[in-house]
This record gives C-alpha cells, structure tokens and sequence, in this order.
C-alpha cells in the first residue's frame, strides 16, 4: 500500500512539471515580432492563462534570465537564444542547408531561406539575405503563416488532407489584400502546387515582395523542409510572378537536390 501511494504521489508530481514547463513554454512562446514587448495583461491573453499564473511564470522567467521587465512591460532576453540553439547545434539539416543557400544565393543574386512547418506556421532554420527587401526582420527562428507563403504551401501541399483542413479551416490569416483568400481556391492551389513542383507567392505577406519555394525530401521520401528565393518588384516591373519564378527555378531545384543528397549521404 505504501508503494502504490508513493507511486500515485509520483505521478501526480511528474503531471504538475510537465504542465508548469508546457505553460512556461507557451508564456515564452506569446512573445514574437508583432509583440516583442508586453504587459502582464496582454501576455495573460495571448497564452489564455490566468493574470495570476501568468504573473507566477513570467516572474519565474525573469528570475532564470529568460525574460526582463521594466516594472511594467516583459520582454525575451537572449538568453531564450540558448534554447534554438541547443537545437541548431545538434541538428543535420541547418548544417547542411546553410552552404547550400549561401552558393545558390550567389548564384541569384537574392535572399535564401530555408524552414520546417510547425503546426500552421513556417520557422525559419537557415536565411542568407543579399539586402533588406521586407519591413519585417528575418532571421532564424522567425513564424509566418505558411498559408501567406511560399514555403508554407509547399509544406502544406505534401501534407495530407486532414493536416490542410486543419490548417485552411482555422482561417486564412489577414494578409495585403493581394492573391488567395478564400479556402476553395487554397485548397486548388496546394494541388497545384504538388502536381508542378513548386509554389510562387506575389506579393501576399507583403506589398513588393515575391518569392519562389521548392520542397527538400528526406531520405524516406517526406519533405523535410522547404527553401525559397525571395525577390523585390520594383514599381516599374513588367515580369510577372511566374516568369520571375521560372528563371530562378532551375538553380532552386537544383539546390534542394544538393541537400536532399547530403541529407541521404550522411544517414
């Protein structure tokens, strides 16, 4: 009898430090670019946890150095930097994404990322910019919506079709007010682009902006991850979308090639 109630004891303990980290994690991750500084309140909101806990979590933070305050407002420190870290270091992909970018970004002229998907956005694991053609910074670790973008519909077009209906029926998120916003023509889209190869996005997470992204295969056939080729459109600019795509196309596919090969040569 003693054993079992030291047993049931000690799930209940394990239960309640995995809730406290999953709710660190979740305070941690509310902050982002459109909110890189915020007030108990707000934090309380975005997580839908508690002023209470809230305040519990993000003193907790402050004290272990992942998160500062002004008395008022919180904010990240570098230190969360450790945390990605932890995983970039370890993992094959970035390593061997990041040469790859850096030759076909040479190659082009113009800025190459790469990301995974996690659950309805894009993270990006590898960038090389040629210069600053976005309002909005990007660097590793950086979310967008993957249905705003490039390399987010080439995820999601290799997804099944639970995995878009999740995604598509939770809502098309508010972008330019330029291209696709409604879940019919999404969903044709993602055919689409799995049938081509690729995907290419005008001007659809931001005004002067369009980019080109092809999928990365693993060595079991799933893709792994997605890189894109982002591009500026000057006012004067005739080309369209698809015929800027189609030159940088080539070098593109051939780069994601280069990885999926590294990918299978170092299993």
């Amino acid at each position: 009898m003693v054993c079992a109630r030291s047993f049931v004891s000690e799930q209940g303990a394990i239960t309640t430090s995995v809730q406290s980290l999953a709710r660190g994690l979740q305070v941690i991750s509310s902050f982002d670019a459109d909110h890189p500084s915020m007030t108990l309140s707000e934090v309380a909101v975005r997580t839908g946890l508690s002023r209470a806990t809230a305040r519990r979590f993000l003193l907790t933070l402050q004290e272990l150095g992942y998160v500062r305050s002004d008395g008022k407002y919180f904010e990240l420190t570098s230190k969360v930097l450790q945390l990605g870290y932890a995983y970039l270091s370890s993992a094959t992909l970035p390593q061997l994404i990041e040469p790859v970018l850096e030759e076909l970004s040479a190659k082009v002229h113009e800025s190459a990322s790469a990301s995974v998907l996690d659950d309805s956005d894009i993270v990006y694991i590898a960038r090389v910019h040629t210069r600053s053609i976005m309002r909005v910074g990007i660097s590793v670790g950086t979310r967008f919506p993957a249905l705003n973008t490039s390399m987010g519909r080439v995820h999601l077009a290799y997804q099944s079709q639970e995995k878009q209906d999740a995604v598509v029926s939770a809502g098309v998120p508010a972008g330019t007010g330029v291209g696709i916003d409604n879940p019919q023509d999404l969903f044709a889209e993602l055919h689409k682009i799995r049938a081509q190869g690729y995907a290419v996005v005008d001007q659809e997470l931001e005004i002067g902006l369009r980019s080109v992204a092809v999928p990365v295969f693993g060595p079991d056939g799933n893709v792994v991850a997605a890189m894109n080729v982002s591009m500026s459109v000057h006012p004067n600019t005739v080309e369209s979308a698809e015929q800027a795509a189609q030159k940088i196309l080539p070098e593109l596919l051939n780069a994601s090639q280069q990885v999926c090969e590294a990918l299978a040569a170092s299993r």
